[in-house]
């Protein structure tokens, strides 16, 4: 009996110890420690990227230091891919994840998202002589992809029998294999696939279709109800001021159009 009771007891300290060991990155933590840290796209312009001063830019960028200087501390921006968007948020390796991150049921599942603060859509593009107007006629083509990215969730649950598709490291490998030829068809964003026929005018692309509108919205914890409610009061204040208006003219070429509110 006196065994058992041993056992139990330090059944109960290990859980408290757990316990107490577990990081929540709340917004009274962030203050404290005076630094926020947020994931931010590694290449995806231009939502963020490295650009030819070696500092990352782009919407994404803009709206994570805006954030910090409304919080009066500083910012610690680290690059993410679209695969460790939700990994490192869970891990606490960032406190927000600001990366062209569209939300949905299966993503809910293990973060929290903010009202949306970029407009953002996803399609099928290819070159102008290619006959494709609907998700059916991807049938026999090679499709380029980034893997775990919200246009692969799409593509795998929609397209038809007889799609290739070829799923890509990050958005810089997918966008390479498009404009070399490896793929005959780019699924991303519009912003994106925008760039990509700005620098490459031989390639003749255009929209074939809209896959998805997905605007975008900022990842947070499940537990920090404090900083999710502070980010969605910052985003409601940034619309109404007319900064995320800016940034969208600015980045995206676009007024920032109505976005919905969670």
């Amino acid at each position: 009996m006196l065994n058992k009771l041993r056992t139990a007891a330090l059944a109960v300290c290990v859980a408290a110890v757990g316990f107490a060991g577990t990081a929540h990155a709340e917004l009274a933590d962030i203050l404290e420690a005076g630094t926020i840290k947020i994931g931010i796209p590694e290449s995806f312009p231009p939502f963020g990227s490295l650009g030819a001063e070696g500092e990352y830019e782009g919407y994404d960028v803009d709206v994570a230091k805006l954030i910090a200087e409304d919080l009066g501390i500083e910012i610690e921006l680290v690059p993410v891919t679209s695969k460790q968007r939700i990994p490192f948020l869970e891990t606490d390796r960032v406190d927000l994840i600001i990366s062209s991150m569209g939300a949905n049921p299966e993503r809910a599942k293990s973060i929290w998202f903010s009202s949306a603060y970029a407009p953002f859509f996803s399609g099928a593009f290819a070159s102008t002589d290619m006959a494709i107007s609907s998700m059916a006629d991807l049938a026999g083509k090679k499709v380029g992809v980034t893997g775990g990215s919200l246009e692969d969730i799409e593509l795998t649950e929609n397209s038809p029998e007889g799609t290739e598709i070829i799923r890509f490291g990050d958005n810089a490998a997918t966008l390479s294999a498009y404009v070399s030829g490896q793929v005959d068809v780019l699924v991303t964003g519009n912003t994106v696939a925008a760039q990509v026929s700005a620098d490459n005018p031989d390639l003749s692309m255009e929209t074939k279709f809209i896959i998805k509108e997905s605007p975008a919205f900022i990842g947070v914890k499940k537990g920090n109800v404090d900083l999710l409610q502070w980010v969605n009061v910052f985003i409601l204040h940034k619309k109404l001021g007319g900064q995320l208006n800016t940034f969208s003219e600015k980045w995206l070429g676009q007024k920032l159009p109505p976005l919905p509110s969670l």
